[in-house]
């Protein structure tokens, strides 16, 4: 395999799974009645024992101020983030089936970001991206109206 392809394999499809089915225990556990704080905690924590784990076994510790910066700002995003996917499903009876499809609309946001932000246009195909934009969107309005 390529590293192309390997990229693609290792860095799309298996996140698309893992993501899939972790959506399925975050409906799971806002159902089973936890707060939004022990929600959070519990995902930390198992996010830095994986972490450290993955430490371990990489034997890459390199960290600078310039990285624990955005790191920071990637949890809160991130934290954020979940936290009102969580409180979609607790509070308002949100359907996962019905969640992700639109907040995996972030795609656009990302996508719009790296194409400026990152000088990633100068590598991309435009024609494609615009059909795969629109792909999305129609994917997120089908499915919140479903």
């Amino acid at each position: 395999m390529t590293d192309k392809q390997l990229s693609l394999l290792i860095g799309g499809f298996l996140p698309a799974i893992l993501f899939g089915v972790s959506a399925i225990f975050l409906k799971v556990v806002n159902r089973a009645g936890t707060g939004m704080g022990p929600f959070l905690m519990g995902i930390g924590l198992t996010i830095f024992i994986m972490g450290a784990l993955f430490a371990c076994w990489d034997r890459d510790l390199a960290v600078t101020n310039r990285s624990i910066m955005y790191l920071v700002a990637f949890g809160i995003m991130w934290s954020l983030s979940m936290a009102s996917v969580a409180i979609a499903i607790k509070r308002y009876n949100g359907q996962i089936s019905q969640l992700v499809p639109i907040y995996n609309m972030n795609t656009l946001v990302t996508v719009v970001i790296g194409l400026i932000a990152l000088a990633e246009w100068r590598n991309v195909h435009p024609v494609k991206l615009l059909v795969a934009s629109v792909l999305i969107c129609v994917g997120g309005v089908l499915a919140a109206n479903a």
